[in-house]
């Protein structure tokens, strides 16, 4: 926009309909700029509300002491729907009715065994409107959950897919350097990293824990260029 203003600026003595041109793209810039605010306003009040069901189903679930029982499903829908797209799309579907929502819901907990704070959950979010909204509010969910328990989510990278006893000794590890309560491990495949792993862990990947042989070979050349 700072631009257009400085061409109006330039042109200052030009013609009325030159003038009227600049004076429409400054009215489009303001126009695009004020949607892009519109837009930022949104993603925020989106995430407040996500925080917003997050935080009363922790704070129900913790009054019930069935929070880790709740983790659990929603750990299972969340799962479930990354590997059926189809669902996501169904339940964020406005225009289906929300009976047809719920009776699926139902379905899926019936055969995952859900606590009844989780179905009330999901019913609540289809008659509030906000079921589509269930990534969203169940990452909510699993930062405040962690927060609540002391549990330190970690990321460990390998060449390869680690063994379930490789994977709890670098669990043990991390806890004895964090001095967390538990650790959460998320596994991931990256055939790049040639072999070993990386760990990335703490705010915003923060700790960074490189055991792999790409690093390795990285920092040799590091060490031949300084050399």
């Amino acid at each position: 926009m700072a631009a257009v203003v400085s061409a109006s600026r330039v042109v200052a003595g030009a013609s009325s309909s030159v003038a009227l041109s600049r004076g429409r793209a400054q009215l489009k810039a303001v126009k695009m700029g004020k949607a892009q605010t519109r837009g930022s306003m949104v993603v925020v009040a989106a995430g407040a509300v996500a925080n917003g069901y997050a935080s009363a189903l922790v704070e129900a679930c913790a009054d019930a002491k069935a929070l880790d029982s709740v983790h659990g499903d929603i750990e299972t829908i969340t799962a479930y729907m990354a590997a059926n797209p189809a669902m996501s799309t169904f339940l964020a579907n406005p225009t289906m009715e929300p009976k047809k929502k719920k009776d699926v819901l139902a379905k899926l907990g019936k055969e995952a065994s859900f606590h009844p704070f989780t179905s009330n959950f999901l019913n609540l979010l289809v008659d509030k409107a906000r079921i589509g909204q269930l990534d969203a509010i169940a990452e909510e969910f699993e930062a405040l959950y962690c927060a609540s328990t002391d549990t330190q989510v970690a990321t460990v990278t390998s060449a390869v897919k680690l063994e379930n006893e490789q994977q709890f000794m670098i669990a043990k590890k991390i806890q004895e350097m964090t001095g967390a309560k538990n650790i959460k491990l998320k596994p991931e495949v990256d055939p790049s990293l040639l072999g070993g792993f990386v760990v990335t862990y703490g705010k915003d990947g923060s700790g960074y824990i490189d055991m792999s042989v790409a690093g390795q070979v990285r920092q040799l050349k590091n060490d031949i260029v300084v050399a």
